[in-house]
């Protein structure tokens, strides 16, 4: 089998000149976690050869791994800093997770899917992260931190941005989200301000799937 880690550093390369590059992500800190992490080692092996193109791959259980200009713009927006405690919302293959690791002190990553919980534990430990508490948990339902976070990072989108979420905040902390109606979400930097109230900034404009139990309520009309 011929050796394949230089056709996928060319590829990375690519993907943060031609792809991320040009959708404004331009944070130096950033562009050199895209640069050096290895997309490919969480990619499910059927799709492994697109682990660098500007496309969403399909994962288990019907969920998705985001394109890499979207990735990049929610780590530029979030900006985690090496002291901060960040909660990623949605662990899937588990590179986002990664990338969160590389940019702050420490991440807490959950998921409702266990697979997806155990794959990143070990693709982590196989890539001598560890920073990252990954926990088998669902969002919207029982998980209760044991502590407030610095900045949020929720990986699908939900229809109304739930009082939970908020309440995971740190004063001054700050989380991306994408809500609304499929097919113009719009993607979020909500900061929590130190006088409580909420400072929204509207980042873009998108479509991802839902967070499970977070899809608007279907109406029936006669």
């Amino acid at each position: 089998m011929p050796n394949m880690k230089p056709r996928f550093e060319q590829a990375r390369r690519n993907m943060v000149e031609n792809q991320v590059r040009p959708w404004e992500v331009l944070d130096a800190r950033v562009l050199e976690v895209l640069s050096d992490l290895p997309r490919e080692a969480f990619v499910p092996v059927p799709y492994r050869a697109l682990a660098y193109a500007d496309v969403t791959l399909p994962l288990a259980h019907g969920e998705v791994m985001l394109k890499p200009v979207l990735e990049g713009r929610i780590l530029q927006a979030l900006m985690p800093q090496p002291d901060e405690r960040v909660l990623e919302i949605g662990t899937g293959s588990g590179y986002f997770a990664a990338c969160l690791a590389r940019l702050s002190g420490h991440v807490v990553s959950i998921d409702r899917h266990a697979d997806f919980v155990e794959a990143t534990r070990s693709r982590l430990r196989e890539l001598g992260i560890g920073n990252v508490e990954c926990r088998h948990a669902d969002a919207l339902a029982e998980f209760a931190p044991e502590q407030a976070f610095d900045a949020i990072a929720v990986s699908g989108a939900v229809t109304e941005i739930p009082q939970r979420f908020r309440d995971w905040l740190k004063p001054d902390g700050r989380m991306f989200v994408i809500a609304g109606s499929s097919p113009a979400m719009r993607a979020i930097l909500l900061q929590r301000a130190p006088d409580g109230g909420w400072i929204e900034e509207r980042l873009f404009e998108t479509d991802v799937p839902y967070l499970a139990g977070a899809a608007p309520v279907p109406q029936f009309t006669l």
